[in-house]
C-alpha cells in the first residue's frame, strides 16, 4: 500500500519502521523541515516529506500527532483526496499533560470525533491503546496463544477492514470496536486503555468502560 503518515513521534515512528518492513510504500511527515526526518528515513527507507504530499495519491493515511496541534494542520490538507481513502487517527487527548482543555472534548465528544470534524475527513480510531515499543517489538503471527489484539473503531465497514488487515499484518489481532462514537471505550483510563489484553480481553474491557473520565484524564 502507498501510506502517508503525518507526525514521527513514537507512535508514527514506529508505524514507519514496522509499515516499511512489510513492504509498504511510506512517506513521512512531521510539523518542520523533511530534513529533519532525515534519520529515519535513512533508517526505514521511508521518504520524508511535507505534510501536504504525506496525503498525495495514498492508500492510507495514519495522522498521528498531539491533539492540541490537530486545528494547525494546512486549512484542505485533505481536500481532492479521494473517498475510498483510509484516514486512521491514533491520537490520545491529555488534558493535563499536554493539550490543555479541548472544550468538545470536555463535554463528551469522544476524541477521534472530534479530530474528526476538524479534518473534515471521516478517521478509523487505532493504535491510540498500545504502548509505541510495544507496538514495534511485540508482534507475533496470527494464531499465537495470548497474541496481543487491538480495537479499532469506525463508521466506515470497508475502511474499518482495511485498518484490522493492517493490525494483522503488524502481528496483532484486530477487534472491531464498534462505530466511532464508541471509539470513548479506548480512550486513555478506559480498561483497554495501555494494557496488552489478547482479543477476549480486549473485547471485555470494552465492555466494562464507562464514558465518565477520570480526574486525570480531564481539564483541570
Amino acid at each position: 500500500m502507498r501510506i502517508g503518515i503525518i507526525g514521527a513521534g513514537n507512535i508514527g515512528g514506529n508505524l514507519t519502521r514496522r509499515l516499511t518492513a512489510l513492504g509498504h510504500e511510506v512517506v513521512v511527515a512531521n510539523s518542520r523541515d523533511p530534513g529533519t526526518l532525515a534519520p529515519l528515513a535513512q533508517e526505514t527507507g521511508a521518504k520524508a516529506v511535507w505534510v501536504a504530499e504525506a496525503v498525495r495519491d495514498k492508500d492510507l493515511i495514519v495522522v498521528t500527532i498531539p491533539e492540541k496541534n490537530i486545528p494547525d494542520l494546512p486549512a484542505g490538507l485533505f481536500d481532492g483526496v479521494g473517498a475510498d481513502v483510509v484516514v486512521i487517527d491514533t491520537g490520545n487527548y491529555y488534558p493535563q499533560q499536554r493539550d490543555g482543555r479541548i472544550d468538545d472534548i470536555e463535554n463528551g465528544m469522544p476524541e477521534s470525533r472530534w479530530v474528526e470534524r476538524q479534518l473534515g475527513r471521516p478517521v478509523i480510531k487505532a493504535f491510540n491503546n498500545i504502548y509505541a515499543r510495544h507496538l514495534l517489538e511485540r508482534g507475533q503471527p496470527r494464531g499465537t496463544p495470548g497474541r496481543i489484539a487491538l480495537p479499532v473503531a469506525g463508521d466506515d465497514p470497508e475502511a474499518k477492514a482495511v485498518v484490522l488487515r493492517i493490525v494483522d499484518e503488524l502481528g496483532f489481532d484486530g477487534v472491531d470496536a464498534g462505530g466511532l462514537d464508541e471509539s470513548w471505550r479506548q480512550q486513555p483510563g478506559t480498561p483497554v486503555y495501555a494494557t496488552d489484553h489478547d482479543a477476549e480481553g480486549v473485547r471485555r474491557a470494552l465492555a466494562e468502560a464507562r464514558p465518565e473520565r477520570g480526574p486525570e484524564w480531564r481539564a483541570g
